[in-house]
């Protein structure tokens, strides 16, 4: 396939850098300060290290990458809110051009679940989106398996910052301020954590899975949103001596999502550690299918990506 990347953050790079090991060309790529487009494939190296140096990726335009020959657009711009602008109007471009998209970009998924399928429907082209839960997770790719009609469920830490935080408070009997300040300092948490530690990343991972098992209807308006920064240190020791601790939990379902800190067994499969996420489907046919690992990270998330453009049909 040949791919056209939008957004060359950590999962943009990893994408290009990766797509050759898969079989793709890439053959655009674009940042927020231009574009690089050949027909013939891009040199990735080289595009990489322009970024890496500062300098644009290529003095091309965001309207040449849509105009390139391509097969699948990578959506990887960053997350917005609300109306999910720009990947919304990005998406909507390739579909109507008739062409495949597979996005990391929460925000379309989980803000305009409906509008996205109806464009979807009028298309030669289709959408998927394993990258925008839980990374290299498989978490979408179960649900399509066992079919989203025999879930029932979906539970589990779909926020690495949030676990790191809660992790060290417990371990180490330290407040919420000072652990942040550590994970800051660690390249964990981003300089402005509010994302991860009130819930909204978590509860975008659930929006999407209730759209999923429920053909759409959700956004992030419609979830219960409970964060991390109102946990004191006191609470995590208590519940170690009950022999539990604290985690950020959401569960999604066909009628509700919710995120907040839950009680958990400390020795239980949702007491994932440090910055691992933790994924447990329940079935009606095959029980509770549980899959945990690396939730976020540049090459981590890419695989999800590449694994979605391998399931596509040539068009």
């Amino acid at each position: 396939m040949k791919l056209a990347i939008l957004g060359a953050g950590a999962v943009g790079q990893s994408v290009a850098d990766l797509a050759g090991e898969y079989g793709h060309e890439v053959v655009a790529i674009s940042d927020s300060s231009g574009a690089a487009v050949d027909p013939d494939g891009i040199d990735v190296e080289r595009t990489l290290e322009r970024k890496a140096g500062g300098d644009p990726v290529g003095t091309d335009g965001v309207d040449d990458v849509f105009e390139s020959d391509y097969d699948v657009l990578v959506e990887a711009t960053p997350t917005t809110l609300g109306d999910a602008e720009p990947g919304f109007t990005h998406v909507e471009r390739a579909l109507e051009d008739d062409r495949h998209v597979v996005l990391a970009n929460k925000g379309p998924v989980a803000e305009r679940y409906d509008e996205l399928r109806a464009l979807e429907a009028d298309s030669r082209g289709s959408v998927r989106f394993e990258a925008t839960v839980g990374g290299a997770i498989p978490v979408l790719s179960t649900i399509e398996d066992a079919t989203p009609q025999a879930v029932t469920a979906v539970r589990g830490v779909l926020n690495g910052t949030a676990n790191f935080i809660l992790t060290r408070m417990a371990a180490e009997g330290l407040d919420y301020e000072h652990v942040l300040a550590e994970a800051q300092d660690l390249g964990v948490a981003e300089a402005d954590p509010t994302f991860d530690v009130d819930g909204t990343d978590a509860a975008l991972k659930f929006v999407i899975l209730a759209n999923v098992l429920a053909d759409g209807g959700f956004s992030l308006s419609d979830a219960t949103v409970e964060g991390i920064q109102d946990i004191p240190g006191s609470a995590l020791d208590l519940a170690a001596e009950d022999g539990r601790t604290i985690r950020l939990i959401g569960e999604a379902t066909r009628e509700s999502v919710r995120v907040s800190p839950r009680l958990v067994p400390e020795n239980g499969a949702l007491a994932v550690t440090g910055t691992r996420n933790i994924v447990q489907i329940e079935t009606r046919h095959a029980g509770s299918l549980a899959s945990s690992g690396r939730g976020a990270g540049g090459p981590e998330t890419a695989t999800a990506v590449l694994s979605d453009v391998g399931r596509l049909p040539e068009l």
